[in-house]
């Protein structure tokens, strides 16, 4: 039997994708929104197009094998 091993592949996968998170908000010209109105205040479609540009970059990032980074 192979050793299991349970480390986590990134080590703190939330920061990371705060991170992110916050990135993509100002490339969209979000990050006023949500200075303002905090993320609870924000509309569904501002949020959406967050989480939209997210997943958009993060497979961009997996195609090229540099998720680390």
């Amino acid at each position: 039997m192979v050793g299991n091993n349970h480390r986590p592949l990134f080590p703190d996968p939330e920061r990371a994708l705060d991170r992110l998170k916050y990135e993509v908000a100002e490339d969209l010209a979000l990050d006023d929104a949500i200075k303002e109105r905090v993320w609870g205040n924000m509309t569904t479609r501002e949020v959406g197009k967050i989480g939209g540009q997210m997943v958009k970059c993060l497979v961009k990032k997996a195609e090229k094998g540099s998720l680390n980074g």
